[in-house]
């Protein structure tokens, strides 16, 4: 039997969009990090997360970490993309590497009395977190955990009175003896 054509086109195939981890490391001079928002911006793709610190005072090397989605083609291209910028020295993707760790830092300021003062007290004792400063009606708490830690503690704290929040954004680094 032949096999029948047909005027419409073939089923489109729909590859999974990834959360990556990218730690680049480039020259700590000014402008470096306006480029590399700028490479996202203009190509459409998003940061969720983006850590930056100076990790070599006496070389000015600094160490750049995003967390970005897309799926594996987007991600080689923002990787390549990346590579090309005169500043950039490396760019490794922490989530193709293996076993990483990550950690975010949020600060959480509760408002509240009664009950719902005793709730977020007891809810931070469960989660580890440290209490940075307390007055009679307010706590702000310090926690330090994965994403997805951080962001239950988060949507918990919403119940008894959240108002305000502040996070560092992801640190990650691959786990075993070797160096970037």
């Amino acid at each position: 039997m032949s096999q029948m054509s047909t005027h419409y086109p073939g089923a489109t195939r729909v590859e999974p969009v990834n959360r990556h981890t990218l730690a680049i490391i480039v020259d700590n001079e000014p402008g470096v990090l306006a480029r590399i928002a700028g490479m996202f911006s203009g190509r459409g793709y998003n940061i969720e997360s983006l850590t930056v610190t100076e990790t070599e005072h006496e070389a000015h090397i600094s160490r750049i970490t995003i967390v970005t989605t897309g799926t594996d083609s987007i991600i080689e291209q923002i990787k390549s993309q990346l590579s090309r910028l005169v500043p950039v020295h490396r760019v490794v993707d922490l989530t193709m590497t293996g076993d990483a760790v990550e950690r975010e830092l949020c600060l959480v300021k509760v408002v509240g009395k009664g009950d719902h003062r005793v709730e977020a007290m007891r809810l931070a004792s469960a989660f580890g977190a440290r209490t940075m400063d307390a007055t009679l009606t307010s706590f702000i708490y310090e926690l330090t955990g994965t994403t997805e830690e951080v962001e239950r503690f988060i949507k918990l704290m919403t119940a008894v009175g959240l108002v305000e929040v502040s996070r560092t954004g992801v640190a990650a680094m691959a786990r075993g003896p070797g160096s970037m």
